[in-house]
């Protein structure tokens, strides 16, 4: 079944022939619009994941409207609260920072200063043995802190764990594209995200306080993920998709340069010169001290 989604999700882009009939009278070319048909096979698969996609695109829509200049950036926005990374050891960020050109995702105004966090090794690998097994991951199963006191608000359970194809190709099998997660409020307009968590392993219940550094789940691979890594965001609000995104303020940081980062990923990386110790940006190997 996985086999015949994945040849409906590449085939409904012959599709995009059908464009040629804008320009030639030729029927084949109408015909070739069916193809986007196949489309349907994918929504139908995970209908659960497109009503989430929909909710997203209404969000970068009503965010900016709901907000308008005011959308909370590093230079109008100060934390309420200093965070500490969810996590004991040092790993690396690969997608993120407080402006647009490290942001994890811009124009999804959520997760405008997201970070995805994961292990390293010094030769800039993940991963040591077979890439399709999670459990070759540096950072699979490693324990998740609470990156300041709080009260749990709300936790996604039930996900399994995405198969990884070794490529950085996104399987997502599992009805939430966070996976395993846990929403803690912090402060007044103060939430924290923490996703992608291994199944079973959330140790926290909605209601409960947490204390900084106290272990609240393991790292894993379930949602949207191409490899097991940790999503950690800041919201203003307890929608996932209808909150602005806050740009997140640390303290007793440790950052630098990843070892050979260009190994995990060849983009440039963004420069860090001038930024404060309490913002990190992707390419940087972080730490609590």
């Amino acid at each position: 079944m996985k086999r015949f989604i994945n040849f409906c999700s590449n085939i409904k882009y012959l599709g995009l022939l059908g464009l040629l009939g804008l320009f030639f009278d030729n029927k084949v070319f109408d015909l070739l619009w069916l193809f986007w048909l196949f489309g349907f096979v994918e929504i139908i698969s995970n209908f659960s994941v497109f009503k989430q996609a929909m909710k997203q695109l209404f969000g970068m829509l009503a965010v900016p409207l709901r907000y308008g200049r005011r959308l909370p950036n590093k230079n109008n926005y100060h934390c309420k609260v200093k965070y500490s990374l969810p996590f004991a050891g040092r790993w690396t960020a690969v997608n993120g920072g407080v402006d647009k050109d490290s942001s994890h995702s811009w124009s999804i105004h959520t997760q405008r200063y997201a970070y995805d966090f994961l292990i390293l090794d010094e030769e800039g690998k993940s991963c040591s043995g077979d890439k399709t097994k999670a459990e070759s991951y540096y950072c699979y199963g490693r324990e998740i802190l609470a990156p300041a006191n709080g009260e749990v608000i709300e936790t996604g359970t039930g996900c399994p764990d995405s198969r990884i194809s070794g490529t950085g190709q996104v399987d997502c099998s599992a009805r939430d594209i966070r996976g395993n997660y846990i929403l803690i409020r912090h402060a007044e307009g103060e939430y924290s995200l923490l996703a992608h968590l291994q199944p079973g392993s959330i140790r926290v219940r909605a209601g409960e306080s947490v204390v900084r550094g106290q272990i609240i789940a393991l790292c894993g691979n379930s949602g949207n993920s191409s490899e097991p890594h940790l999503h950690f965001h800041l919201q203003n609000g307890i929608s996932f998709f209808c909150s602005a995104g806050l740009p997140i303020e640390f303290e007793n940081l440790s950052a630098g340069p990843a070892l050979n980062y260009s190994g995990f990923d060849p983009r440039p990386v963004p420069s860090a010169a001038g930024l404060p110790d309490k913002y990190i940006t992707r390419g940087q190997s972080v730490a609590n001290i």
